[in-house]
Parts: structure tokens; sequence; C-alpha cells
């Protein structure tokens, strides 16, 4: 479904911040215990985050939130959900909805978004590394344990740290030409796109387990020697590689 007739903005009022909470909860089927509630998204909203919505006429059909953070004395956004509904799903909107929080963060004089993804989902790393210029180098084992939701399967949460250097010369580039600076790759990490089946399925779960255990060493170790995930590939059969490399940017 083309995203054209989808308007992006900043949510206003309680009943949008609730139709955030309605959707997140379809998305991701969460218990109530994992929910992030509505009170957070207020909190975000008034404290410098972001919540913003993507809206088919008056049917919320996609969110992002992020939370303000500081490092070093320097303030950044930790974007931390982006839903989109399932009949609006690889249409570019996700995308859309990234770019806006870039565009919000840039004109605050801020810097860097940062977000956790899931390195077995092969579609949205893809969009992660290829679409928007992040990177990747930093791997959190288990991040928010065991959750409840079905898209896990089970098993820990496993989360990269994405960094949207939102005014690197790499990011710059991306949305100027389409493609990332080239570099040299210096090792790869394969995910198969059997995973999706095995997570599913209690009696293949352990094959899925088999892949995150062997790319969480695979991470480690790269991450340890100063590499940096810089490319994705997706093949004919839907199979995703992470391309690892040296970033030439000094920024952190």
């Amino acid at each position: 479904m083309s995203s054209d007739a989808v308007v992006i903005r900043h949510c206003k009022g309680l009943d949008e911040l609730r139709a955030c909470v309605a959707l997140q909860k379809e998305i991701w089927n969460f218990s109530d215990a994992d929910l992030v509630p509505l009170r957070m998204f207020v909190v975000a909203e008034k404290v410098g985050g972001q919540v913003m919505g993507a809206f088919n006429g008056s049917q919320m059909v996609g969110f992002a939130l992020s939370v303000p953070g500081t490092r070093s004395g320097r303030v950044y956004l930790h974007s931390h959900m982006l839903a989109v509904r399932n009949e609006h799903r690889n249409s570019g909107l996700g995308r859309r909805l990234k770019l806006l929080q870039r565009e919000d963060a840039l004109a605050r004089g801020i810097e860097l978004i940062e977000w956790t993804f899931d390195p077995l989902e092969i579609k949205n790393s893809y969009l992660n590394i290829e679409k928007l210029g992040a990177i990747a180098r930093r791997y959190n084992i288990n991040q928010y344990g065991i959750t409840s939701s079905p898209l896990q399967g089970g098993l820990p949460s496993d989360r990269l740290m994405a960094e949207w250097w939102l005014k690197s010369r790499r990011v710059e580039t991306l949305l100027a030409t389409g493609k990332n600076p080239p570099f040299r790759q210096q090792a790869a990490i394969e995910v198969p796109a059997q995973i999706y089946d095995w997570k599913a399925a209690a009696e293949t779960r352990s094959k899925a387990q088999h892949v995150q255990e062997r790319n969480r060493e695979q991470f480690l170790r790269g991450f340890d020697a100063g590499l940096a995930v810089l490319g994705y590939e997706r093949d004919s059969s839907g199979s995703g590689k992470f391309l690892l490399g040296n970033w030439d940017e000094e920024w952190s």
C-alpha cells in the first residue's frame, strides 16, 4: 500500500497518545506488564522527546516514540519505538517517520538519535543500515529480558544499538545519493531467511537460538576489534548479511 496519502506529524492530545498505546499492543501483542503505558508517552512529549504519528485520514497507522538522553554532557534522543500497521508496511512509511525525527532533532541542535534493534529481524536491519545510514558498534545481551511478545519467539532479547549521526558524511551522502559511502568489508554476519519460522515453532526454536548465539559471538568479537556495521545485504532467498568494516568518521 502506498504511503503517499498518509500524513505524518507530531501527535496532539491524549486521544492520539492513547492510539499509540493501542497500536503498540496490536503490533507487538505484549502483555500489559510489558506495554509502554500512556503516561510514558505523555512524559516523552513534555520533556523534550518525540511522539510522532502517521495518519491515514483519522486512523493512526504508525507512530514513533523517543525520549531525551545525555552522555558525556551532550544531549541525544533515544528512539524507543517505531510501529507501522501491517497493511502499511513495505511502503516507506517507517523511513518517513525516522526522517521526521531527524528533521525535528536537527531543528533543536541534536546530532544523534540512537535506538536498539533485533539483529535477527532482516527487513528492519536493512532499513536501519541501508535506508537510514545508521551504524552499529555495540551489542547488548538480553537487554529487555525474555519478553511476552510472540515476535521474540521466547529468545533472549539481544539488541544491536543503532547510532544515527544526523550530520555525518555517511548520512548526508545516503540522503543525497541513495547509497552509503563505500568501505572495505572486513567481516560478515549472516541471518538465514528461515529465522522467523524457526522462532515461531517450539520444535525448531533451538535452530534460531543457535543462530543468535553464533552471531552474538561474531558481533562481540568484531566490535572488540574496532569494527562497525556499515552495510547490509539481502539475497534472493530473503536471507540477510551484516557487513562490518572500519568507520572513517570521528563521531562519538
